[in-house]
């Protein structure tokens, strides 16, 4: 290891004084401070030397560590303009590290990591399904993505239809993954301490199941949730009533009870 562990208490208390940082609760910083979770994590990403890796968010460096130290290629988004001179000497020595300045919903990521590449994040939690939409409906080449999120994300990203918490987020998970809930991780692993558990959800990227224009098949999706206490018939009525009236489905249900199967079905109804 080229510098002295990150994720330990006292290591990102000495950081955030050197630098006179604070956690700034606007952009969800929370600095992990627990080793065990940073190594769960990279055990679930399943780094293998030398394979491209996208951080977002990497804070002071506690993950980014981990990561290089596994082998892989990191490129690490960071937004917070205080953060590169702190992660310039944290992580200074290792030649498998790049740092990207910016905001990762501005940047071009098929550009960024036009190779077949995996996601390790700590994601801001004020920002997260933007994030995670922004991978999923991209047609990123991310093979894998392994993500600390609010339990609460959590747990809506891996719903089942018919669940109170299924939405647009799920579809769009599960359209193009398969999730799982790793593990969760208590707030006393932070240092601020956040007020709610996290959990690791690790994302498999795979082919759709279903055969779909997917930029309309997610409008679609968006359409139906935005108002989900709408039947289908009012929710997706601007893609027209008499369609949605032909296209067989009960136009009494509610977008939380269509599967994914019967969303890409009711897709190519409408675009034919």
């Amino acid at each position: 290891m080229l510098h002295p562990l990150i994720a330990d208490p006292s290591a990102t208390r000495h950081i955030l004084k050197k630098f006179k940082l604070r956690a700034v609760k606007g952009l969800g910083q929370n600095f992990l401070i627990d080793a065990d979770i940073v190594n769960k994590i990279v055990a679930e990403a399943e780094i293998c030397a030398g394979e491209d890796v996208l951080e977002i968010g990497a804070g002071i460096g506690t993950l980014t560590q981990g990561l290089l130290e596994a082998g892989a290629n990191v490129t690490a988004i960071e937004l917070d303009k205080k953060l590169p001179a702190v992660l310039k000497e944290t992580l200074a020595g290792y030649e498998n590290f790049r740092l990207v300045e910016g905001d990762v919903l501005k940047i071009n990521l098929s550009e960024l990591m036009p190779r077949p590449f995996k996601v390790a994040a700590n994601l801001p939690y004020y920002i997260t399904t933007q994030i995670l939409l922004t991978l999923l409906e991209k047609n990123l080449p991310a093979t894998k993505i392994v993500t600390m999120v609010q339990k609460e994300v959590a747990e809506r990203m891996t719903a089942a239809p018919g669940s109170k918490i299924y939405g647009a987020l799920s579809v769009a998970v599960q359209f193009r993954s398969e999730p799982r809930i790793a593990f969760e991780v208590p707030p006393e692993s932070f240092l601020p301490q956040p007020e709610v558990t996290s959990a690791v959800v690790v994302c498999d990227v795979r082919k759709p199941p279903f055969e779909v224009d997917e930029e309309f098949f997610f409008k679609v999706v968006r359409t139906a949730f935005a108002q989900r206490r709408k039947t289908l018939l009012n929710s997706l009525a601007c893609f027209g009533k008499e369609k949605i009236l032909a296209s067989g489905i009960d136009v009494k249900r509610r977008a939380e009870t269509l599967s994914l199967e019967e969303f890409a079905a009711l897709c190519n109804f409408l675009e034919g």
